[in-house]
Formats: C-alpha cells, structure tokens, sequence
C-alpha cells in the first residue's frame, strides 16, 4: 500500500514538473523591474506581461495585436509606459501597472520609445527623430533620436535634448539625465564590434546643460542606468569578452565589472531602489542583489495562445512571379515564397510546395507535367521538380499525387 502511495506521489510531481517545464517562456525581452523591486514587466510574443521578482505565473497586461515593447514603470510603482506600433509605428503608451485600458500619449509618425518617468511621475521620457539641431553634426540624419518628455496624462510633447540620445534615464535627484548616444547606422545587437560608431555612456546635466562622457571602451556600451544614490552609472559593455554589467563612478574612475555570464550577451538591464539588478540572458530573466550572485528566474505564461499556429489566408494578391502553362489551362505563381497553380477558368488553387524556405523562379515543362523552380533548402539554391505522376491527371491545380 505505501509502495502505491509512493508511486503515485511521484507520478504526481513529475507530471507537474512536467507541465511546468512544458509552459515556461523564454526568450523575455526587455525586462524592467518595478522601484521596490517586487514585480518585473517584459515583453513576450509582442504583448506585456508581469510576474513576481521571484519567478513564477505571470500575468497578462496588453492582448492587441499590435507590438509592444519596452516597459518603464513610473517611480510609485502604479503606472507602465510602453511603446506599440498599434497606429503603423511606436507611439508611447501609459497603463495601469495591474492592468487597464492603455492612453496613446505621443502622435508622431516618428517612431517613439520610452526610456523613464520624470522624478515627479508627471511625465514620460521618451526617444524619438522628430526635430534635429541644424547645428547637430548629425542634421539632417534619419534615425539619430532625440529625447523628449510628454505629460502622463497626455499633452505636448517638448524637446529635452537635441543630440542623438538613447534609453535616457533620469538620476535620483532629477538633476541628470544619463544615456546611450548613437553615431552611426550599426546594428546594437551585433556582437564584438568595436569602431567609430560604437555607443558611449553620456550624462547631461540638465541646469547647466553640460555633457560629460562616462564611458571609454572602444566597443559597444548600452543601456545605462543610476543607482540608487545616484552615485554611479550601471551599464552593458563588452569590454572584457561577452557582454556583461559593469559600473563607473559618475565622478571618474575605472569600470568595475559586476557579473561574469560567459558566451551569450547580457541585454536589457534595468534596477530598483533596493539596488537589485534585472537583465536577460539566453533567453531568460535573471535577478542580482547587491552583493549576491545572479538568480535565473523560471517564468511560466499559463495561458492559450491568441493565434493558431496554422492560419489560412486568401491567395488573390501579391503574386511575386506567374507562369502560364504550355496549354494555357493553368498558371503557376509564387506568393509568400511558395509555389502554387491555379486553374484559369474555375480559379481552384494548388499549393505545390509548403517550406519554410523560399521559392521563386518558377516554369513549367515543354509538355505541362513538370514544375521546375529554385529553392534554398539545406542552405543552398538548387533547383527542385514536381511532376504529375497519374498519367490521367492532366493539371496540376486539380492533380491528387504529386512528385
């Protein structure tokens, strides 16, 4: 009888641990955790969600179709600002941190992403290309934004800083602004670059207008952010091998390293008022305490997909290619990288071919029984053929076995 307690039990947890393991997320993007530390706010599968500093189930915040990325919390914890292209480009968005109705705060047709509430909560600071300095070296550049600031609540939109500045965060005090510039066109996500065009940390002293370089690698440095006291600058960098978190004094000194996560980048960083750190890494979340190690979190998202993995959609457009066949009873024509015939006179459609490769150039053979057309399987382009293999199967778009 205990031997079949026992068992039991155990098929129990393993089917637990099981579906636990079967519902975990990863590949979090753009983690942010609250000020007090308790709640962290990402981005998976183009919506927000939120889940516990610890780990956990987390919760559902945004369900449009839109994208939305990038979370800020406001200093009191009650509020998340997002951007979300729901109107064709990223606009600044604001809802309740538990959940709500979002309010579109910016209408440019620049792309808009926010990087912090001011200290008062009052407003959003956010980064945009919207009106550059004719005395900016950069003028006119496309893609170099600047900082602006829009009220919570909604309103005008004003300039901060005219320079190209990324991911501006407020210090704790509210007097400075540190940030990420941005010189030239290069991907961030490209990994051991180092040239004229690699990201800085900056900070800009918001009375006297005064900037000052806190960063000196010659490789990418992203993602700044104060602590605490305001005292030092916490920032991505590769300067020892993979991207890792490091710190400087905001007043000079050396960088000192403060994780050593080896082969894969560290991304997003953000941190509370307790001090305590939140990154991504391989794909999952992680937590850091002052003076503690790394913390992988386990995530799971409970919750039924808003799309089916197979969808079927009209194919009446956006033809890349068309060929009539040799009879004219028939056209082939490539949509969305794959081959399909259709019959001329009733409209009755084929898919031929169903990859997540791409086809194109596509023919029929001199007597209409053979599709020939280039395809990039197995990391090369070759050329592939269906034939009709029922001598009394004439077409294609009616045909029951293909080759």
């Amino acid at each position: 009888m205990r031997h079949t307690i026992a068992t039991v039990l155990l098929t129990s947890l393993l089917f637990h641990v099981g579906a636990q393991a079967q519902t975990e997320a990863l590949w979090l993007r753009y983690g942010a955790i609250s000020p007090d530390g308790s709640t962290i706010a990402f981005s998976y599968q183009g919506d927000l969600w939120r889940v516990p500093a610890t780990g956990g189930a987390a919760t559902l915040l945004t369900t449009n179709a839109a994208y939305e990325h990038s979370p800020v919390w406001s200093h009191d914890g009650q509020w998340i600002a997002f951007a979300s292209d729901r109107h064709g480009n990223d606009d600044v968005y604001v809802m309740p941190s538990g959940g709500g109705t979002a309010q579109r705060l910016t209408w440019s047709s620049a792309d808009d992403v926010p990087s912090d509430f001011s200290p008062d909560n009052a407003a959003v600071l956010f980064s945009s290309s919207r009106m550059h300095s004719k005395a900016d070296r950069q003028f006119p550049g496309r893609g170099f934004g600047e900082v602006y600031r829009v009220p919570a609540r909604g309103g005008k939109a004003l300039q901060v800083i005219s320079t190209a500045a990324v991911g501006a965060r407020y210090s704790p005090d509210g007097q400075s602004l540190v940030y990420q510039d941005k010189k030239g066109f290069e991907n961030h996500f490209r990994k051991h670059h180092t040239s004229s065009v690699t990201r800085d940390i900056w900070t800009y002293d918001l009375g006297s207008k005064a900037y000052k370089q806190i960063s000196t690698f010659a490789g990418e440095d992203l993602n700044p952010v104060f602590s605490p006291d305001g005292g030092q600058v916490y920032y991505l960098s590769e300067e020892k091998g993979s991207m890792n978190i490091f710190r400087r004094s905001v007043g000079g000194g050396n960088a000192e390293q403060v994780t050593f996560l080896e082969k894969d980048p560290v991304r997003y960083l953000s941190m509370a008022r307790t001090g305590t750190l939140c990154f991504s890494y391989r794909g999952g979340l992680y937590t850091m305490a002052p003076g503690a190690q790394p913390v992988r979190l386990v995530v799971t998202t409970a919750v039924d997909s808003r799309y089916t993995p197979e969808k079927t959609i009209t194919v009446n457009g956006d033809a890349s290619e068309v060929s009539p066949s040799p009879n004219g009873v028939e056209v082939a024509f490539i949509h969305r990288g794959e081959v399909f015939v259709t019959s001329v006179k009733e409209g009755t459609t084929r898919r031929i071919t169903n990859t997540p490769e791409q086809e194109r150039s596509v023919s029929f053979s001199p007597d209409g029984r053979s599709l020939l057309y280039a395809t990039e399987r197995n990391n090369s382009w070759d050329l592939y053929r269906t034939i009709l293999t029922r001598p009394e199967e004439k077409y294609f778009f009616n045909a029951t076995v293909l080759k």
